[in-house]
């Protein structure tokens, strides 16, 4: 049997953070399975990362840098102008990838959601739950992008879904399980979160609210203003991670305590230790709520069509509680929780973990002849 430790280049899709922190359970479990990690990704990711674990390799690869609008309708506007440079992209991935692996010794690729990050001379997997696409524009312009990304995850070897693969029970809905699969085999591999549960840390107190803040610009500020604006008017003991990564701050005030970031250890504290959840509904979010089981209030991203699903489905399977940004109010989404029926789910989320332990198998037994 071989003996060296597999090489896999893993790439995360940078459209906020979402896709890089879901991630870290991957990277972690490939670490506990011997492998030597390359993650490709920009700055932004990289700084992330490498406070989370230091032994990781880092390959810079420029990401997509979506920009968002200042308003629903601007938003939508932005994206679909952004369809040519994001294809455009695909394409250059591609080109990187293989003048890459002509260089360095690689025995598999893992991509979340970067649709030209494959190779056709190694085992490639894509990672994605985004196998019905909602774009806001209709279901036959969804039913087109469909077969359009359809096309690219079908040049991978296996497509793994960070869902349950119940029908029933799942934090994705038609998102996660579409009435067509791709014709690469599919594998759930159960949601994926960072965070354990009662995970306590000195320098953290109980707090009624927690604020998340992430996801691209402008919409990231104008949601932060918002908020800000509210709890200045109230006396509510409350934390403000503003997940920016810059020179730019917040003071803190009585009732507020403002951190730009947090690590994973002192965020999980911070939820763990805190009654109630505001963020934003975006996927990786949601599995983090879903895991901890705490009572949250999600504010969908204007013009993120997923996101705006995600926060409906969830609502009325009362995973969370959801409301929209033009009309949020904190003081009426607060009297409104405590009626609401919050559901939680106990289903196990280590689903990942016996699949990546067979595919780290699987190099082990028969790994890569290419720069030996």
């Amino acid at each position: 049997m071989n003996t060296r430790k597999p090489v896999v280049l893993l790439a995360p899709l940078d459209w906020g953070l979402g896709h890089t922190v879901r991630c870290i359970p991957i990277i972690q479990e490939l670490l506990k399975q011997k492998c030597d990690v390359l993650v490709a990704c920009n700055s932004k990711q990289k700084q992330f990362l490498y406070r989370e674990n230091a032994s990781i390799t880092f390959i810079h690869l420029e990401g997509y840098n979506i920009k968002y609008g200042k308003s629903r309708l601007q938003t939508l506007f932005k994206i679909f102008l952004q369809t040519p440079k994001m294809l455009i992209k695909v394409n250059r991935e591609r080109t990187w990838l293989k003048k890459f692996l002509l260089q360095t010794r690689v025995d598999a690729v893992i991509s979340d959601n970067r649709y030209g990050f494959v190779s056709s001379e190694l085992p490639s997997i894509f990672i994605t739950h985004q196998l019905r696409p909602i774009s806001g524009t209709g279901p036959l312009v969804d039913g087109f992008i469909q077969k359009v990304l359809y096309y690219y995850i079908n040049k991978f070897g296996v497509c793994w879904i960070p869902d349950w693969i119940s029908t029933e029970i799942n934090a994705g809905g038609k998102l996660s399980h579409p009435e067509k699969l791709p014709g690469v085999p599919i594998k759930y591999i159960g949601c994926l979160s960072r965070f354990e549960k009662s995970v306590s840390s000195p320098g953290f107190g109980m707090n009624t609210l927690l604020i998340i803040l992430s996801g691209p610009e402008p919409q990231r500020t104008v949601l932060e203003n918002l908020i800000v604006g509210q709890l200045k008017t109230g006396t509510l003991n409350a934390v403000l991670v503003r997940g920016v990564f810059d020179n730019s701050s917040i003071a803190s005030s009585d009732n507020i305590i403002v951190l730009n970031n947090a690590s994973s250890i002192e965020l999980n504290a911070l939820i763990c230790n805190s009654d109630i959840i505001v963020g934003r509904s975006g996927y990786t979010t949601v599995m983090d709520i879903l895991k901890l089981g705490k009572k949250s209030i999600l504010i969908p991203t204007p013009g993120q069509a997923e996101q705006e699903y995600l926060a409906t489905y969830l609502h009325e399977k009362k995973f969370i509680y959801a409301m929209d940004q033009k009309t949020f109010c904190l003081k009426t989404a607060l009297e409104k929780i405590k009626v609401f029926p919050f559901q939680n789910i106990t289903t196990s989320m280590e689903q990942y973990k016996p699949i990546i332990e067979t595919f780290v198998a699987s190099l082990k037994d028969h790994p890569s002849n290419l720069h030996a």
